[in-house]
């Protein structure tokens, strides 16, 4: 694992493990001994980000789910409306509703003329 330069106070000059701060005057290796002077240390200030993916790398975990995603269009059955299409004025629609907005706003309503396959969505 490489350590970013800036966070190299905190790791053994000698083997790379991590000190441990059990004196004020130092900072001691819990493996092999070393000591860093606790004056190169204080009032240094460090910060990293570590990600799921990150722990998913470091203990060569394979994901557990892998998703498929499916395209709007690839819809099996429409329910269907008895309303006429602008376009060609087909008395029925078929339709599909997705929550595309935030929870709390309503759904976004998916049309298709079974006769023309004109396409329109009203926010509901």
């Amino acid at each position: 694992m490489a350590f970013c330069h800036a966070r190299d106070f905190l790791f053994c000059g000698m083997c790379g493990t991590l000190l441990s701060f059990d004196s004020l005057d130092f900072a001691n290796c819990p493996l092999c001994g070393f000591k860093r002077v606790a004056k190169e240390i204080e009032g240094r200030e460090t910060r990293y980000t570590v990600t799921a993916e990150d722990i998913r790398r470091e203990l060569e975990i394979e994901p557990f789910i892998v998703l498929e995603t499916t395209s709007i269009d690839e819809v099996v059955q429409r329910a269907v409306v008895n309303e006429s299409c602008p376009q060609c004025h087909h008395p029925q629609l078929e339709y599909y509703t997705r929550q595309l907005r935030s929870a709390d706003e309503g759904q976004t309503v998916f049309y298709e003329c079974p006769e023309c396959r004109h396409k329109f969505s009203l926010n509901t």
